[in-house]
């Protein structure tokens, strides 16, 4: 995976280079985990995140860590968007299909303090075709 960083308020940006794979959870569930170094200018440092992912309907609930409702993955003709508010800030992610090994997903994440934008690439391991 990689993901671009763009702060507008704090006018940094910076790049996430790791590795995102899924573990099966004992209830059937699946552990979305994401690990990798975020480099913003001189810096670098870990990067981790991990999301638990459910069937539903057509769909993917999505939640944090600790089991709290996150977003609902519904593609859409290989697309999908979702909102989640935090307090004062409104977090909103579009995705898209780019092939049977690649997607792409582009967070927007804007309140008081913040004004942000994450765009992620996720290849398959192996797949420098896309």
């Amino acid at each position: 995976m990689q993901r671009d960083v763009a702060d507008a308020l704090a006018g940094a940006e910076g790049v996430v280079d790791g590795v995102a794979r899924t573990e099966s959870l004992p209830d059937g569930g699946l552990a979305w985990v994401e690990e990798g170094t975020l480099t913003m200018g001189e810096r670098s440092m870990p990067a981790r995140r991990r999301l638990i992912l459910r069937a539903g309907d057509d769909a993917v609930d999505v939640e944090f860590a600790d089991g709290r409702p996150f977003f609902r993955l519904d593609p859409v003709d290989d697309t999908w968007s979702a909102t989640h508010g935090c307090g004062a800030d409104t977090y909103t992610v579009t995705g898209r299909f780019v092939g049977p090994d690649c997607f792409e997903e582009t967070w927007h994440a804007v309140g008081p303090a913040k004004d942000y934008r994450l765009t992620t690439t996720y290849r398959r391991q192996g797949d420098a075709s896309a």
